[in-house]
């Protein structure tokens, strides 16, 4: 056999590889009216529940769903996090869609992808590489996504909230254009699964919250010295909510936090990181610089207000 059949015949095996992951998950990717433009794509991630992308479902009520073989379902808003830019909604009784299937593997740099979507009745696919693939990172609205995952390939109509697909037929994520400018994400499937949960659970996510505002100070050699700490950034207080946490807790508008629970902070960042959903009704121990001397005070985590869309 020939160099250029041997080739032929690999190309051949993976453009049906393709065609066959786009046939199979293909059945679980929906279309979504909730927008006066074109239909946003979904993907069925378990029977009766469909995970979106949050931007662009922009209503609550008066939902409906196309399935893959053209038939339509009713759905309800189960519940949405901005922070992840993730939504849930369930289906009605009887809606037939398969759930997809779930990769378990991490994606890798140069892996070959299919972003998924279904903006009308048909679905639409597009094939690129996984650009980059990165540890945990936090959203701008405070959401926790258990890897960063970027994409190189085009970004059709419909894109955000569609399937990021690998060769075996194995939905890696949610892919999204709503966490980063110009910039296709997907929100990996471990993040979605645990959102997911806890949207079914309750409607909303629940994540702590003091009720300050803060921003990097540098400490001077004698204040750190005074701190007994070698970090040389801090955390100013700008500002405190009314009869909040921090509030009710003794905290102050110029206060220089230096630690939450005995590690450093030097980051807006590390405040929101240490306020997880679990700390909610439980102490937080906070130092912080207060005219020049150290403060230790202690602060009952409270549940963040829900964002409004």
């Amino acid at each position: 056999m020939s160099a250029s059949s041997t080739t032929d015949g690999l190309l051949a095996a993976l453009s049906n590889d393709l065609a066959a992951a786009v046939d199979t998950v293909g059945r679980s990717v929906v279309a979504i009216h909730a927008r006066r433009r074109i239909p946003a794509s979904g993907v069925v991630w378990q029977p009766g529940v469909v995970v979106a992308a949050h931007h662009t479902i922009q209503r609550d009520d008066d939902i409906t769903v196309t399935l893959h073989d053209g038939g339509t379902s009713s759905a309800t808003l189960a519940g949405r996090d901005p922070s992840t830019d993730l939504a849930v909604l369930r289906l009605a009784d009887g809606a037939d869609a398969p759930a997809a299937a779930a990769a378990t593997d991490t994606p890798r740099v140069g892996q070959l992808a299919l972003a998924l979507g279904r903006p009308g009745t048909s679905v639409t696919a597009s094939l690129g590489i996984v650009s980059a693939v990165g540890g945990e990172w936090r959203t701008w609205q405070g959401g926790t996504i258990d890897r960063f995952v970027r994409l190189d390939l085009a970004v059709y109509d419909g894109f955000s909230g569609g399937a990021l697909v690998d060769a075996g037929g194995r939905v890696v994520g949610i892919n999204t254009s709503g966490l980063a400018r110009a910039t296709a994400l997907t929100v990996p499937s471990s993040t979605v699964s645990r959102v997911v949960a806890q949207l079914l659970a309750r409607g909303h996510v629940a994540r702590g919250w003091l009720g300050i505002a803060t921003q990097p100070v540098r400490l001077p050699p004698a204040l750190r010295q005074t701190l007994g700490t070698e970090a040389e950034l801090g955390l100013v207080v700008v500002n405190v909510e009314p009869d909040s946490p921090a509030e009710r807790g003794g905290v102050l508008i110029g206060d220089i936090l230096v630690a939450l629970d005995g590690r450093a902070v030097s980051d807006p960042g590390d405040v929101l990181a240490t306020l997880g959903g679990d700390r909610i009704g439980q102490p937080v121990a906070l130092q912080v610089a207060r005219g020049g001397r150290a403060e230790r005070l202690a602060v009952t985590v409270g549940e963040r207000p829900r964002a409004r869309r």
